[in-house]
């Protein structure tokens, strides 16, 4: 491979783990809406697909799913962006990254105003050159076309630029993309969701993914 590896990494499941604020503000909409809200732990699948479609598949209709987007927004504006932690390793994994000569990247389903407020949150600005999210009305919320916008926007090769993420919309971006897709372990996707969705590689820690970048 010619030159250094441009990296898009995924946020939620990949460089934080937002079970708490995610779940908690998807009970708050569901609430408030007065149907029935399952627990956090039953909620995990909901991190890291779009949610529009997430919120759908819990209320049937497209008008309760907008509803409740707007609910859960009036939480996780304010509250559940913070109910949130970076996991272990990843500063170190992007450090050493950044200091190997890598454009680093965040590539995110969630909407970019949201995704950037969590990255400078937690210091982690300095890594990344170009933080892409959705817009708030859905727009890229897709990751094939996310990934597209973000490899465009940047100028990279698709075949030298890497996705990292924890989900199978993650895989299916990348190879939609034709870019190398590394799923990681420790977030909300399990490895026959990885392998399934075209994985190239599987890791179990943010120090493995070191192994795996050209």
């Amino acid at each position: 491979m010619a030159g250094k590896s441009a990296i898009y990494f995924d946020l939620d499941g990949t460089l934080t783990d937002p079970k708490i604020g995610i779940t908690r503000s998807i009970r708050y909409a569901l609430n408030k809406l007065g149907c029935h809200a399952p627990s956090e732990n039953e909620l995990t699948w909901c991190i890291g697909p779009p949610l529009r479609a997430s919120l759908k598949t819990l209320l049937g209709t497209d008008d309760l799913a907008e509803k409740a987007l707007l609910l859960y927004r009036e939480r996780f504006a304010e509250i559940g962006l913070y109910e949130n932690s970076v996991y272990p390793e990843i500063e170190v994994l992007l450090a050493t990254l950044r200091q190997s000569g890598h454009r680093l990247f965040v590539a995110t389903s969630k909407p970019g105003i949201y995704a950037e407020r969590i990255i400078s949150h937690f210091k982690l600005t300095a890594y990344f050159e170009r933080v892409f999210g959705s817009e708030l009305d859905g727009v890229r919320s897709d990751k094939t076309e996310l990934l597209n916008y973000a490899l465009n926007e940047t100028r990279e090769d698709p075949t030298h630029a890497v996705m990292v993420g924890d989900r199978r919309h993650d895989m299916i971006g990348a190879r939609g993309n034709r870019m190398t897709a590394i799923g990681v372990l420790y977030g909300y996707g399990s490895k026959q969701e990885l392998m399934e969705a075209g994985a190239h590689h599987v890791c179990l820690t943010p120090n493995a993914v070191l192994e795996c970048i050209p």
